[in-house]
C-alpha cells in the first residue's frame, strides 16, 4: 500500500558552519536563504501538512556545490546565489512542481 507524504513537498537547507577553515555553506548565506524559503512558503499559504516544510539540515556532503538546499521526495538538489534564487524556487518548485533547471546542482557534485 503507498501512503501519500505527510508533506507534498519538503526542502532542507545545509546550514553548516566549518571550523577547520574549509568552505561550507553557512559562509555563504544559507542562513539567510533558509529565513527568506521559510518567508516565501508562509506567505503563499504554502506551509504545512499537504503542503511544505522548510529545515535546517546539518551537512549535506555536496559542499562543492555550496550553498545546496535539496528538495523531497524528487531528490533535486539545488545551488543559489541571492533571495531572487530562492523565490525562484518557491515559485516554480515548490508551489508549481517544476523544478528550476538553472539553479540545479550536477550529479556529479560533491564534497
Amino acid at each position: 500500500m503507498t501512503q501519500a507524504s505527510y508533506y507534498k513537498h519538503h526542502i532542507f537547507f545545509c546550514l553548516n558552519q566549518r571550523d577547520n577553515g574549509q568552505a561550507s555553506c553557512a559562509e555563504h548565506g544559507a542562513q539567510e536563504a533558509f529565513e527568506h524559503c521559510k518567508a516565501q512558503v508562509k506567505a503563499a499559504g504554502l506551509s504545512g501538512p499537504g503542503g511544505v516544510r522548510v529545515n535546517k539540515a546539518g551537512c549535506l556532503d555536496r559542499c562543492a556545490g555550496g550553498p545546496v538546499a535539496v528538495v523531497y521526495p524528487e531528490a533535486v538538489w539545488y545551488s543559489f546565489v541571492d533571495k531572487a534564487d530562492i523565490s525562484e524556487i518557491v515559485e516554480s518548485h515548490l508551489k508549481n512542481s517544476k523544478p528550476v533547471e538553472r539553479l540545479l546542482v550536477p550529479a556529479d557534485v560533491g564534497r
